[in-house]
């Protein structure tokens, strides 16, 4: 797939951005937004036939992994940074790879996503097995650290899928439940950052709260799992166990801290 047959990659619908004020600039990047959600929206059934094809393996044991480069790959080591505190989740069941490494997180690695067998190579590092599923993550759809982990995860018998901007692309071919969501160019041209990079989060946001919802960790419409990490949270969870149970401030604080989360301190 050459440059110029990708949507990621054509020339945004306004021009001579320098010259607008930042009134201009503001609003059409805002209208620009406002077409991601509708993109997502049609995509809607593709993200509900993942997340049911992973919920029976996350549930034997299965993990969920995200591969992805640049800012994909910061989006999927972002969500999977956020379950565990948000969810309890142990930090070994969704995990967020991304070409390059850590390193990769504040600073941009030099070809670090040129190579398509270096994702299939980091995955080995956990061991995959046919429990877990390999979620691809580039705007592009055609990143070779993503496409490769993703080639090599199907061939081998892992369940995978993708999030990508552009149709028909190397990376939807390799996925088997491929998530395409077409948002159109970017306000600067090729800057995936923006309205790719924005759609990835929403999907990613659906795709983990979904399937923690599914698992149990969430109960009526509460985070009865989460991790006690600071003051906030501890105040979210004391209020919890003071609506549920008609607790004091303080016992519904005490009972939390002795039973380390709202769902075991409601248990008691």
């Amino acid at each position: 797939m050459e440059a110029k047959d990708k949507i990621t990659e054509q020339p945004s619908h306004f021009d001579h951005l320098e010259k607008m004020s930042v009134g201009e600039i503001l609003q059409h990047i805002n209208e620009e937004d406002m077409l991601v959600a509708q993109a997502v929206r049609k995509v809607l059934p593709d993200i509900q036939a993942l997340v049911e094809a992973i919920e029976p393996q996350m549930k034997r044991g299965g993990r969920l992994f995200y591969v992805g480069a640049g800012t994909s790959g910061r989006l999927g080591v972002l969500d999977a940074s956020e379950l565990p505190p948000t969810f309890g989740l142990s930090p070994d069941i969704v995990i967020g790879l991304i070409a390059g490494g850590d390193k990769a997180l504040r600073h941009a690695v030099e070809k670090a996503e040129d190579f398509p067998e270096r994702g299939w190579q980091d995955l080995q590092a956990f061991s995959p097995t046919k429990d877990d599923t390999v979620l691809g993550i580039a705007a592009s759809g055609t990143t070779p650290y993503v496409v490769g982990a993703v080639t090599e995860a199907r061939k081998r018998g892992l369940l995978t899928g993708c999030i990508t901007s552009n149709p028909h692309t190397p990376l939807a071919a390799a996925s088997e439940f491929p998530i395409e969501t077409i948002v159109g160019p970017e306000f600067v041209t090729g800057s995936s950052r923006m309205k790719s990079g924005t759609a990835q989060k929403m999907v990613l946001n659906m795709i983990s709260t979904s399937l923690m919802i599914r698992m149990g960790r969430v109960e009526g419409n509460r985070m009865v799992k989460m991790q006690l990490t600071n003051a906030k949270l501890v105040d979210r969870g004391t209020r919890m166990i003071q609506e549920s149970l008609g607790l004091s401030y303080d016992e519904a604080q005490e009972r939390l801290l002795k039973s380390g989360s709202v769902d075991k301190a409601l248990k008691k």
